[in-house]
């Protein structure tokens, strides 16, 4: 087995059980071949710390399997922590009216790179990591066996894995080809997902709890869902008795599916409006034209991608939530979000709370939220906590 040599005092990271190792920390590496493949990482002084895949070209060059270096990497090994993640998840799929969650997290359930969604008799996988392309056929094996799905997707087409030197790819790995619409139900709630060429995988399964917790604050009121998607939250709110709900989103095909959500779920609509554009315009017009909302969601997609971009995305992270609190009628609420994994959430609060200041108005945070429990956290790993969300009133 190859290994890698850290740099003196570069293994602070891996004491904290931290799953990543750059480049940069990297003193020598030995008998290492094949993109992907197994290695131990060893101190300065040759203390075996961690098994880890190797990556060739990502920056973080290689990322932690076990702390145990008495396992070994092999089939079984895979077999057993992919099983021990979807029970994870029985609970989700067994006591909740809902068929479709994330079986698998990455590094948050000890399997780096890889994502596995369930949309109800379909799965879908990203493999983001060297390690995680290097074990495909294996997971794809155990997956076919485990689930026994009617089929299983690949949505590799997203800029990280070009990081890691593979080419964006999608395509069908096993059994049925998904149809173009695969109807899914969340909390007793129906949604049309289309996993082929829809965001993410398809679906914002990672607020799936927020959105039934939005449920509790919308009877009677008018909503404002901003970046609506394909009408998550929307319909979620309108299910729980909203008089009326704005969806702004600048696709139409989101737009379109959103329509066909309402219909699922048996929806007046009109009592849904659906605008498609730039929410930033459409949120100014609104301002200038004293248009006002009981509820407003603002759940953007990253505007940071990188550390390069996060002026930027401070910038507009604020300006959204400005323009949000201007907005509100007194007493109302603002959900508002960051994806953005270098936003960190200390940051977030301290953006909102600056939108909250100059907006002039006066605001308590009622609640925090997060990514839903089937997107875990792991607490030495503060990259898995990527979803924060405040709840906010207006007095």
């Amino acid at each position: 087995m190859g290994y890698m040599i850290l740099k003196k005092t570069r293994e602070r990271s891996l004491v904290r059980r931290h799953p990543w190792i750059f480049s940069g920390a990297v003193e020598k590496k030995v008998g290492i071949e094949q993109n992907g493949q197994t290695v131990e990482i060893r101190s300065f002084g040759g203390e075996i710390m961690a098994l880890a895949a190797w990556s060739e070209f990502s920056q973080i060059c290689a990322r932690v399997w076990t702390f145990d270096d008495n396992l070994k990497i092999d089939p079984d090994f895979i077999k057993s922590r992919l099983i021990s993640s979807i029970e994870k998840r029985k609970v989700i799929l067994n006591e909740t009216d809902t068929n479709a969650c994330r079986l698998v997290n990455a590094e948050s359930d000890g399997i780096p790179g890889l994502i596995v969604d369930k949309y109800d008799e379909f799965l879908v996988c990203q493999f983001l990591s060297a390690g995680a392309e290097f074990w495909k056929k294996t997971i794809v094996q155990v997956l076919s066996e485990e689930i026994k799905p009617h089929g299983i997707y690949e949505r590799s087409d997203t800029e990280v894995r070009t990081k890691e030197g593979f080419e964006k790819i999608s395509g069908n790995l096993y059994g049925d080809l998904p149809p173009e619409i695969i109807q899914i139900k969340e909390h007793g709630i129906n949604y049309a997902v289309n996993i082929k060429a829809g965001h993410k995988t398809g679906f914002y399964l990672d607020q799936s709890e927020s959105r039934l917790i939005l449920q509790e604050y919308c009877r009677q009121k008018e909503i404002l869902n901003c970046f609506s998607y394909t009408g998550g939250f929307g319909i979620a709110a309108l299910v729980a008795g909203a008089t009326r709900v704005t969806n702004i989103d600048s696709s139409s095909e989101s737009l379109n599916l959103l329509e066909q959500n309402l219909s699922l779920n048996g929806i007046d609509k009109s009592k849904s409006l659906q605008v498609e554009g730039d929410v930033f315009k459409i949120l100014r017009t609104y301002r200038d034209s004293c248009k006002n909302f009981d509820v407003i969601i603002l759940d953007p997609p990253k505007f940071a991608e990188s550390k390069s971009q996060l002026m930027g995305a401070l910038r507009g992270y604020k300006d959204i939530n400005l323009l949000a609190f201007k907005l509100l009628n007194p007493g109302g609420l603002l959900f508002t979000f960051s994806c953005s994994g270098h936003i960190v959430p200390e940051l977030f609060f301290k953006i909102v709370s600056e939108a909250a200041t100059d907006s002039d108005r006066e605001v308590q945070l009622i609640r925090t939220l997060s990514q839903s429990a089937d997107h875990p956290v792991i607490l030495n790993f503060p990259e898995s906590h990527y979803l924060k969300g405040l709840i906010c009133k207006v007095r």
